[in-house]
């Protein structure tokens, strides 16, 4: 029996509702709290270059406040590379970045801008940072993460979210690959209770990122009882594929 998958709640629309206002609730720390007392095996936070939502203050009460793992995402400019350095969060996910974006639309071009992405990459890791590439479950993609030294490849669910036709057999033929090259296997970007079970079922799946659905849901069922209940989920979907 392998490992259970990890669930990294994100709480960057938290901060989006108190930035609507302007003042200091609801605390998106105090939800990484809460989600991580629910059974949260991590924390997941976007630092954007325009701090629509988590801001440089939030990161860092997060890394020392809440005792979990935190996954930093960030695209890899100058700017977030000294930041992650500062703070030495568990992980970095580096992920395209446009101001004009709702949310992260697709996956970085890693094939494309290789000796860019080694440079973030190769430092982070030095510094003792497990490093993530969210990428499209595109072959060339997975190779040249390999290539570049990540340690780890989040595979872009959002495709699959929207119902377009063969995702998911792209994303189990993503994985394999992935494994073969000796890179840990995560996903997300849209999953939701009605899609996640599928995904869970990817063999070699080690963790899910789950962030809009999550904190939406709260609003109806509490934050704490949407994490049990999305782990529930996980944990049937993984168990159905063979996966945990």
């Amino acid at each position: 029996m392998t490992a259970a998958i990890r669930l990294g709640v994100n709480i960057d629309h938290v901060a989006t509702v108190r930035n609507a206002r302007g003042g200091a609730y609801p605390d998106p720390v105090e939800a990484a709290r809460l989600a991580v007392q629910a059974g949260a095996d991590g924390i997941t936070a976007h630092l954007r270059e325009d701090r629509r939502h988590i801001r440089d203050a939030d990161l860092r009460r997060l890394r020392h406040e809440i005792k979990a793992p935190l996954n930093m995402e960030m695209a890899a400019t100058d700017e977030m590379l000294a930041m992650a350095l500062e703070l030495r969060p568990h992980a970095c996910c580096l992920v395209p970045e446009r101001r004009e974006e709702l949310t992260t639309e697709g996956g970085l071009d890693v094939a494309g801008h290789a000796a860019v992405l080694a440079v973030p990459v190769q430092k982070l890791a030095a510094a003792g940072i497990r490093v993530s590439l969210f990428v499209d479950p595109d072959p060339a993609q997975i190779a040249a993460a390999a290539r570049i030294g990540a340690q780890v490849v989040e595979l872009h669910t959002g495709a699959y979210a929207e119902g377009r036709g063969g995702e998911l057999e792209r994303l189990h033929a993503a994985a394999r690959q992935a494994l073969t090259l000796g890179l840990e296997v995560h996903a997300g970007h849209g999953l939701t209770y009605e899609n996640v079970d599928p995904v869970a079922a990817i063999e070699g799946l080690r963790e899910l990122n789950i962030g809009h659905f999550l904190i939406g849901q709260a609003l109806f069922d509490g934050l704490a009882a949407v994490v049990v209940e999305m782990k529930r989920r996980i944990a049937l979907g993984a168990a159905a594929g063979g996966g945990a």
